[in-house]
């Protein structure tokens, strides 16, 4: 199937109906189509990278910037990345503006796309080898029960920061799943055969920088 790349603006810029649309293919990998007299559903899995600017003229909070939008224009630019979608994004990073001194300090690349299609690649392998006896091949696709519950379900000293960012609301049960899948990711990257506390550690920081 060929891969489509679609950028043409800020996430931000999009109205809120049309971004929460992709919370039920995001959720289960297909859409569903509701017409008089009939009904489709079609494949719809798909890799989403979101990135938007911090306000409307992209100045809000950065060093040395100037933002001139009103709070509520603020507001209402950021909120347009509802929480139930926001609930269905592994990874969410903030990221700072590039500055002179970050960029003459930096070296050449440690990590080349080659290396990082062998590890990758590598990493899936290992993945699909400890799912053989499952339905699924990748992380991705393994259900959360299976994650929490499973033969291969974390330790309850591994799965504790979870288990406490679950508790006082930091994370819903879909995040708390969505963590797990990332973390098994680290780990298949890492090479190691179990989760540990770090592997959790890395990913509850991915998705909400959310500190053991």
């Amino acid at each position: 199937m060929p891969v489509e790349k679609v950028s043409p603006a800020e996430a931000g810029e999009y109205s809120a109906h049309a971004l929460d649309s992709l919370r039920q293919p995001l959720e289960a990998g297909s859409i569903d189509i509701h017409r008089a007299g009939f009904r489709a559903t079609l494949p719809a899995r798909f890799q989403l990278v979101l990135a938007t600017n911090p306000c409307p003229c992209g100045q809000y909070g950065v060093r040395g910037g100037n933002c001139s939008c009103p709070s509520l224009a603020i507001r209402r630019y950021l909120g347009r990345l509802s929480g139930p979608l926001l609930d269905r994004i592994d990874i969410e990073l903030s990221l700072s503006r590039v500055s002179l001194a970050d960029l003459t300090a930096r070296g050449p690349a440690q990590m080349t796309t080659a290396n990082a299609r062998e590890q990758v690649a590598a990493a899936r392998a290992r993945a699909a080898a400890r799912l053989a006896a499952t339905p699924w091949r990748t992380n991705a696709a393994v259900s959360g029960a299976w994650l929490r519950d499973g033969p291969l379900a974390p330790e309850p000293r591994v799965r504790a920061p979870l288990d406490t960012a679950l508790q006082r609301g930091a994370l819903t049960l879909r995040g708390y799943d969505r963590v797990l899948r990332v973390a098994w990711s680290v780990a298949d990257l890492a090479g190691r055969e179990r989760l540990t506390a770090s592997d959790v550690g890395r990913a509850l920081f991915l998705k909400k920088g959310l500190q053991q």
